[in-house]
């Protein structure tokens, strides 16, 4: 088999770049790998579906530039295809007058992003959603939506293969002869480019083709509560304040596009990289090197490794969830939030020389490959302009 381009991934990286690839080159053989069974089976189909701003991140960053344009295209698309989002905004609150002074810090990155975003006493804070605590103020994002993220999958899956794009699911990558001739576990594919969008197994594919040396994957798991009554507790997003230090946004309430709320999530350490439930798809050789990176990094505590780890363990604990979320909100019903989510696992993206989580996007490539890596969150909301703007600069440019 011969192709132009090969995706290898079918998230929502791996299918917005075939999307964007079909716009840019109508007359192109586009072929999407994936080892699974079902497009979105990892981090794109266990997502939260929030369509973040853009006001975390710094201004130089290419999350801060594409979550903002990224919000926009996604919210475009799901109006332009009738799928179901759910417009109801963001609140972000502080428990003390340190939190605060972030809000303000938070407000600056969003004004120099281009966000709409703006601070907010706690009587508007409240009139929002009634249910609010916050410390004298908070940040008011009108702009972040949640969207269904198997919904927005399978309207990309149906808009790539009607465009003539061929899909070999349960079919992995497993190595390359040499001149971008890649086997399968069924076929031989020569591509002219191999687009490496394969999210947990991104940094091996990058470093098969000379790329991404520098850096190792080490996963976290996230698991949401859900809510299982009604009426909803809350009607908006509500989110404390981060800790810009390390990539995770903390314990908040999500209201889905379909009106469910759910508190998380997590992002406890796994030991390896499919770690969802129990000794579901072990890997003795992966959990050996995790664990040895891991290790390291609790030993000599980077990043504040050693007490991210050991709260994060907590949260296994549904009490220890919703005591957090309970300082975010004036009333919480404890007994209600009763069902656990379908975990996901965060491919996040470890310098191994800094022993620092890299907390921007990282692309590598030249003109015959290009490799995608870190692409966590907020990649779901990016995705559009993202692949876009990497078909312009690794793949356009090397023509």
């Amino acid at each position: 088999m011969t192709c132009d381009f090969l995706v290898v991934g079918a998230g929502i990286v791996g299918l917005s770049m075939a999307y964007n690839l079909r716009k840019r080159y109508p007359e192109a053989s586009i072929v999407v790998l994936d080892k699974e069974d079902e497009i979105g089976a990892h981090a794109s189909g266990r997502n939260s579906g929030v369509l973040h701003a853009g006001f975390y991140y710094s201004a130089d960053s290419l999350k801060a530039r594409f979550t903002r344009d990224g919000n926009r295209a996604m919210r475009e698309f799901c109006h332009s295809y009738g799928l179901a989002i759910n417009e109801c905004g963001k609140v972000v609150v502080a428990r003390d007058e340190a939190e605060r002074q972030t809000l303000h810090e938070l407000l600056r990155r969003g004004e120099a992003n281009g966000v709409n975003v703006r601070l907010i006493g706690e009587e508007e804070a409240r009139s929002i959603d009634p249910n609010v605590r916050t410390y004298h103020e908070a940040l008011h994002s009108p702009d972040t939506a949640t969207v269904d993220p198997l919904e927005v999958l399978a309207k990309l899956r149906h808009l790539v293969v009607a465009d003539g794009t061929r899909l070999l699911l349960g079919n992995a990558w497993m190595g390359d002869l040499g001149n971008n001739n890649v086997f399968t576990r069924t076929d031989t594919i020569h591509a002219g480019v191999v687009v490496n969008c394969a999210g947990l197994y991104a940094d091996r594919i990058a470093q098969a083709y000379g790329f991404g040396e520098r850096y190792t994957i080490v996963p976290f798991k996230g698991i949401y509560l859900k809510y299982s009554s009604s009426p909803a507790p809350v009607k908006t997003n509500i989110y404390p304040v981060p800790n810009l230090k390390n990539p995770f946004l903390g314990v908040h309430y999500t209201v889905t596009a379909g009106g469910e709320v759910k508190i998380g999530p997590t992002a406890i350490p796994a030991f390896w990289r499919e770690n969802y439930q129990g000794f579901e798809r072990f890997n003795l050789l992966e959990m050996l090197e995790i664990l040895r990176w891991e290790s390291e990094l609790f030993l000599r505590d980077s990043f504040g490794f050693r007490s991210l780890a050991l709260e994060e363990f907590r949260k296994y604990s549904r009490s220890r969830l919703v005591s957090l979320a309970a300082e975010l909100v004036q009333r919480i019903d404890a007994e209600k939030f009763d069902r656990w989510s379908r975990p996901g696992i965060r491919a996040q993206l470890l310098d191994k020389e800094s022993l620092e989580l890299v907390q921007d996007f990282v692309v590598e490539g030249d003109g015959r490959s290009v490799h995608i890596l870190n692409a966590v969150s907020p990649a779901f909301t990016c995705a559009l302009p993202f692949t876009d703007w990497v078909i312009d600069r690794y793949i356009e440019h090397e023509r």
